[in-house]
């Protein structure tokens, strides 16, 4: 047995012996036994204030003192500390989250149609983008939450596998408070970085308060980018995000609350975190061009790469009491702005050479050629949620509401190749301008997205007793989206002008929970849930790429259908041990229809989505334990089966996009757990020592659904992409393995504290651990194949102050 996972069965075990220890005889003074509960969490999670083992359906939270000491710094860090939750990592801001193992495939950066299946929450406002969910900072949380399961009914579209929330701190009236953070780190092969962060809290008055928020991060690199005839460029995927945040709470009574606020944030990196394994413009097996070895933790790039991303939200929440009533406003607007860059000198590069044929026309140089590809985004989003509640604490608790979203999304790729034109002419074809791109511009798009969505929603339970309680929810909603693409260029074969391509779609989402409280220690829950993930518009193939099986294969797909889950639950939420334990578990089936599966289109070059069936069964567990004031202990997992149910076939009868009964749910790993142990002791009447191990296991899972079909893994095999002869490689064909494999990760803090201040030191990625995020590929494996990567071992220190 792996001796990681032995380390994981041993904190299980431990912990299970602390359930079975009979109750201490002798009693307790009221400060003792304060000192060996486990602290109660209130969550928002049926947008009324909880505690977290009252709600009637699988949550996990965690504050912002848990994050510091799992050693999370970003939200995938911090996803590997709950059950059910996986986000495939594709670098700063570019991440898509996946709950319960529901996903049908990375999301590409050129699928701007795609919608999210898990809804991103900051406090009340979606922020949410099916590849782009902001890297928001986790300084000056409340704490975060995962909505396990549908939350279609309360939620709305994007929530059918779950729900994430970022629950910020808000302005306190009456108190003057502040925190300053910072922090330095290093590592294995990795530059400097670190960050500083603030916060104050300052009162107006008897009546309003103000809550300012600041941070900068300086994000180290730690791949190296390598490329003929040229030096080594160390760290190329650094960057650096800035932010802030700013929050009035203006409460001229105790009925009436008034917080508008806004938040910033401005990321930007110089390159992605990829390892390549193969790239035709800079590989160990040539002859004739300079050989390259990219190593351990290296990528083939000849220009830069990077991210620019700029969000801003402003929000404006109101809340009225209604005498027994309250009732909510929350109006949000989004303003971001994306630019993605990418190195596709490859990628046009292997294009050059599908064009020239072996006619010896295209030069190397011609190959070579710089070739920056330009995503970019303009998003802006108007929404409007109005709701009504009652107080709570009756025997039927209610809820009902609106919601209104607009949303207009400019998205467009940009491919400026200077001398392109020249090399189009010498090969017989028509320039850019003829195929009406700008000239020298190979592949050029815009893509406007106009999207209205409109719901109505309500839920509530009815309290039979002390013991028995039922809650029922329903949400309508109705969406339409238009667009309008032009696409143009030798890689496009035709232009399309403003070509129309429209969808629309209504219904229904319902919840029913079923509740069983035998005492005040125990909570036994069934739950029928469904959730919804709105369809959209697939864009036309590059059909100048395509080989003719994937012309046939690909084509008359104009729309994908909404993806619905409907899910079955049974849970059970314990305090046990005199409440020093907490044991919470879940068993779950998913029944999912029509299944959003991103598919890339053979030698296309294009992705476009197809709908599947398929389902999801599973279970997860959560187990925390408090034995004394000075241990805390902690243990997730979670594992699930989720596959295809029924094979689709092609036009030419053959099983299409990996789409097979019995095939794995990519993105997602069948087994992930996490285990945490803190121990706190005094060093003096002011002064506490601590230390903290965390450590997380990650299953194997694969990137796309296709990945699990041969020859996928072999390019230059029989039936796989062909392989590109440039530079007179000694090979003819290479293997890469499309299976991610499992990781395991360890992370140590330390330090001392008081009650104003913090220091501490950590040690991240203990054993250097080398994880497959990701499979990247370029032109379906035919231009490159890499890997997105993690962080290597880091170790820093960290200094907080409260004032």
């Amino acid at each position: 047995m792996n001796k990681h996972n032995v380390v994981i069965l041993g904190a299980v075990a431990f912990a299970l012996g602390l359930v079975m220890t009979p109750r201490v005889a002798a009693a307790a003074t009221p400060a003792e036994a304060d000192q060996k509960l486990i602290a109660e969490i209130i969550v928002t999670a049926q947008k009324r204030a909880t505690a977290l083992q009252d709600v009637p359906f699988s949550v996990a939270a965690a504050s912002e003192e848990q994050i510091r000491n799992s050693g999370s710094a970003n939200i995938v860090e911090l996803s590997r500390n709950f059950a059910g939750l996986t986000i495939t990592d594709l670098g700063p801001g570019q991440s898509q989250v996946a709950i319960r193992g529901i996903s049908a495939g990375q999301v590409v950066r050129d699928q701007p149609g795609v919608k999210e299946s898990v809804g991103v929450y900051l406090d009340e406002s979606a922020i949410s983008v099916a590849l782009f969910t902001p890297d928001l900072d986790l300084f000056d949380l409340e704490r975060f939450e995962v909505l396990r399961g549908p939350q279609g009914t309360l939620f709305g579209a994007g929530s059918s596998a779950g729900t994430v929330r970022y629950i910020t701190r808000q302005p306190q009236l009456g108190e003057f408070e502040g925190a300053v953070e910072v922090g330095g780190y290093t590592g294995t092969d990795t530059d400097w970085g670190g960050g500083i962060k603030g916060m104050i809290n300052a009162p107006m008055g008897q009546t309003t308060a103000l809550r300012l928020v600041g941070y900068y991060n300086e994000m180290a690199g730690f791949i190296d980018s390598y490329y003929p005839g040229r030096a080594v460029r160390e760290d190329v995927n650094s960057g650096e995000k800035s932010g802030a945040r700013v929050a009035l709470l203006i409460q001229p009574s105790e009925t009436i609350s008034i917080t508008p606020r806004i938040v910033y944030q401005k990321l930007e990196t110089d390159g992605y975190p990829r390892i390549d394994v193969y790239n035709i413009l800079g590989n160990p097996f040539t002859t004739e061009q300079p050989p390259v070895n990219p190593g351990e933790r290296g990528q083939v790039t000849q220009i830069r790469e990077g991210i620019d991303d700029e969000f801003t939200l402003a929000d404006l929440k109101l809340e009225f009491g209604l005498g027994g009533l309250t009732l909510t406003s929350i109006s949000s607007y989004t303003d971001r702005d994306v630019v993605v860059l990418r190195d596709a000198s490859q990628l046009t590069g292997s294009v050059t050479l599908s064009l020239d044929d072996g006619r010896g026309i295209a030069t190397p140089a011609d190959v070579r050629l710089n070739s920056p590809l330009y995503d970019t985004t303009s998003l802006k989003s108007f929404s409007q949620e109005l709701r009504l509640a009652s107080d709570g604490g009756g025997a039927f608790e209610w809820l009902v509401g609106a919601f209104y979203q607009d949303i207009d999304r400019d998205y467009g790729q940009n491919l400026p190749t200077p001398g392109y034109d020249d090399l189009l002419t010498r090969l017989g074809r028509r320039t850019s301008v003829g195929y009406n791109a700008p000239p020298n511009t190979p592949y050029f798009s815009q893509v406007p997205y106009d999207f209205q969505q409109f719901a109505l929603f309500g839920e509530g339970t009815w309290h039979f007793n002390e013991q028995w309680s039922l809650t029922g929810g329903l949400r309508y909603y109705d969406f339409e989206e238009e667009r309008f693409l032009t696409f143009a260029g030798v890689f496009a074969d035709v232009g399309y002008t403003r070509q129309p391509g429209e969808t629309s779609s209504d219904g229904f989402s319902p919840r029913v929970i079923l509740s069983f409280e035998p005492n005040e220690d125990i909570l036994l829950t069934a739950q029928v849930a469904r959730g919804f993930r709105l369809g959209g518009i697939n864009d036309p193939l590059n059909v100048e790429l395509c080989g003719d099986d994937d012309l046939i294969t690909y084509s008359g797909q104009p729309t994908f259908d909404d993806e619905k889950v409907l899910n079955y639950e049974l849970g059970a939420k314990t305090l046990l041990a005199d409440r020093r334990i907490t044991f919470n578990a879940a068993v779950f089936y998913s029944d999912i229809d029509d299944l959003q599966v991103i598919a890339d289109a053979g030698s296309c070059s294009s992705r476009i989505v197809l709908n599947a069936q398929a389902e999801a069964v599973g279970a997860e567990l959560e187990l925390f334990a408090r034995p004394d004031e000075h241990w805390d202990l902690g243990v997730s997992a979670t594992y699930v089966q989720a596959e295809i149910t029924e094979t689709r076939l092609s036009a030419i009868g053959q099983p299409i996009a990996g789409i097979i009964d019995g095939n794995r749910l990519p993105t997602s790993p069948e087994f992930q757990a996490a285990a945490s142990a803190t121990y706190n002791w005094a060093l003096s009447n002011t002064l506490e020592g601590f230390v903290n191990l965390t450590f997380q296991v990650v299953g194997s899972s694969y990137t796309q659904l296709a990945d699990q079909e041969p020859p996928t893994g072999c390019v230059g095999c029989p039936g796989a992409p062909g392989f590109f002869m440039f530079g007179a490689p000694t090979i003819t064909q290479f293997t890469y393995d499309p299976e991610l494999p499992s990781y395991e990760l360890g992370n140590l803090r330390f330090g001392v504290r008081s009650g104003s201040w913090e220091a501490a030191a950590f040690v991240n990625n203990l054993w250097d651990e080398r994880a497959f995020l990701s499979l990247d590929r370029e032109r379906g494996t035919r231009a490159r194949v890499g890997y997105l990567t993690n962080m290597p071992r880091t170790y820093g220190v960290s200094l907080r102050m409260d004032f």
